[in-house]
């Protein structure tokens, strides 16, 4: 392989958070590892389980992503050799899209001098969502809260407490963001929007001021979850009961069908709070895996840039946790 190349790490996102639509991402400690590598033909790379099935030419997101920056820097790189390789399930809704996006962003601007500010992609990847919560968790780490208006994105990052743990149940079904968003509709009750004004800024203030006690309180929702809840078997007796097995706060992890817990990780019962999730969904015939996850402080990180004495599964196999 020839070519300059660049190599980034992303984290995963959850989006929402309950009452945040579209407005509230975190970025989780699982993560997407991306190489870009300016080549006189194109090659797609697909290591690790979780891509199994991804595109393999042109039509492959971080392709298609690394050739919108080169247009908007007005730059042509048409041939290019890629690898990935990830631990973010797929269509799970734990933002691998935006994680992908994010990446291939952040890649192709390291190729060509970085002429675009971290501001720039924000604003680029957001264009491209449409929604900004799971772009920026990816792209800035922490807690982002966030708007779009169609024109300009604009967002505040906050500090997770160390202490706080995140428990996700993955259900082993695939569900789609544009299906997941079919079922909302076109317009809400003002009780609906007032509900979740509320609830969204008290869990804002919650996370800001360390006050973990008014989660269970502030993390419910009237404008999304109540009907994405019929597309997964399960979840609306997880939303009701989680917070009795020791869970801060219970919500569909952005589009779904992940179920997703904040935790205090000095708090004991963390088995029970798992084996709760995991009977909900069994009683409906839905198999799950659960994983413990922290916020990930850190949003895409540049890992090598130019040339390097090492290949990409080099580089993915030293960060890879055990």
């Amino acid at each position: 392989m020839n070519g300059r190349s660049a190599i980034v790490k992303v984290p995963a996102s959850t989006a929402n958070l309950g009452p945040g639509f579209d407005a509230l991402g975190m970025a989780l400690d699982l993560y997407e590892w991306i190489e870009i590598r300016l080549s006189d033909r194109t090659q797609i790379h697909v290591y690790g389980d979780e891509l199994q099935g991804a595109p393999t030419d042109k039509s492959n997101l971080i392709y298609v992503m690394a050739q919108h920056l080169f247009e908007a820097a007005g730059v042509s790189h048409p041939e290019l050799d890629i690898s990935m390789y990830s631990n973010i399930p797929l269509t799970r809704g734990l933002g691998s899209s935006a994680t992908a996006i994010i990446g291939a962003l952040v890649a192709a601007n390291a190729l060509i001098g970085e002429p675009f500010s971290q501001d720039a992609l924000f604003q680029m990847a957001t264009a491209i969502e449409k929604h900004p919560d799971n772009v920026g968790a990816s792209l800035f780490g922490g807690i982002v809260v966030a708007f779009w208006d169609g024109k300009r994105a604009e967002y505040l990052r906050v500090e997770p407490a160390p202490s706080l743990d995140v428990l996700v149940a993955i259900p082993e079904f695939h569900l789609s963001t544009e299906k997941a968003r079919h079922v909302l509709p076109t317009q809400v009750a003002m009780k609906d929007a007032v509900f979740n004004v509320g609830h969204s800024s008290l869990l804002v203030a919650a996370l800001c001021t360390g006050r973990y006690d008014m989660i269970r309180h502030a993390m419910k929702d009237a404008l999304h979850q109540p009907y994405r809840s019929a597309l997964v078997p399960g979840m609306s007796a997880i939303l009701e009961r989680a917070t009795d097995h020791g869970a801060l706060g219970v919500a569909l992890s952005g589009a779904g069908p992940t179920l997703l817990a904040l935790v205090d990780g000095a708090s004991g019962g963390k088995q029970e709070l798992e084996k709760f999730m995991l009977d909900s969904l069994r009683a409906e015939g839905i198999g799950a895996r659960t994983m413990w996850l922290k916020p990930a402080l850190a949003g895409a990180e540049l890992l090598t840039q130019g040339d390097s004495n090492y290949t990409f599964m080099e580089v993915v196999k030293g960060e890879v946790r055990a």
